[in-house]
């Protein structure tokens, strides 16, 4: 008996993890174009991410705001809802997100990744987010109990022209 009560409750633990995973609402930051190249391995050298796990970087390009303020932005660039945040996972996969924190929903309020820290947490509400292991889901906060995980981008090789590209 006691054998087939720990089948059931492993069973019952990967289901509602598997379950949990599935209902994580991506989509809550309203649409914004993205589309951020790089045009040369140089510009992807001095302004992308290394390679190195964890290692980030955060684009934002609009009336008032050019962050980095040396990236060279052109007039096709966007950089979505609140910005792009482009990390290098674990394994050296790379992903984008948009910085704009899902539960606030506001283009200023953007989540940042703390000192020596392994996930992204937004300053208003406090909701934490697995950005290099996990695909930005929700760790903690407001954003974790209704199951809003950040939007992500695709980053993707670009043409003859281009290195890499983060688009929608």
């Amino acid at each position: 008996m006691k054998s087939l009560l720990k089948q059931f409750a492993v069973v019952a633990a990967i289901t509602a993890t598997t379950a949990a995973c599935d209902s994580i609402d991506d989509s809550r930051i309203p649409y914004a174009e993205v589309h951020l190249t790089f045009h040369t391995v140089g510009d992807w050298n001095i302004h992308g991410v290394k390679g190195d796990a964890a290692d980030w970087q955060t684009y934002i390009f609009n009336d008032r705001e050019r962050v980095p303020f040396d990236f060279p932005y052109t007039a096709l660039d966007r950089t979505g809802f609140g910005g792009i945040l482009l990390v290098t996972d674990v394994l050296g996969d790379l992903h984008a997100y948009d910085l704009a924190c899902p539960y606030e929903a506001r283009p200023t309020v953007r989540i940042n990744i703390p000192d020596g820290e392994t996930f992204a947490r937004c300053p208003s509400c406090g909701s934490t987010f697995d950005i290099f292991m996990n695909h930005g889901n929700p760790l903690s906060g407001p954003a974790a109990d209704r199951g809003y995980g950040l939007a992500r981008y695709s980053v993707v090789s670009g043409g003859a022209t281009e290195y890499r590209v983060i688009t929608r």
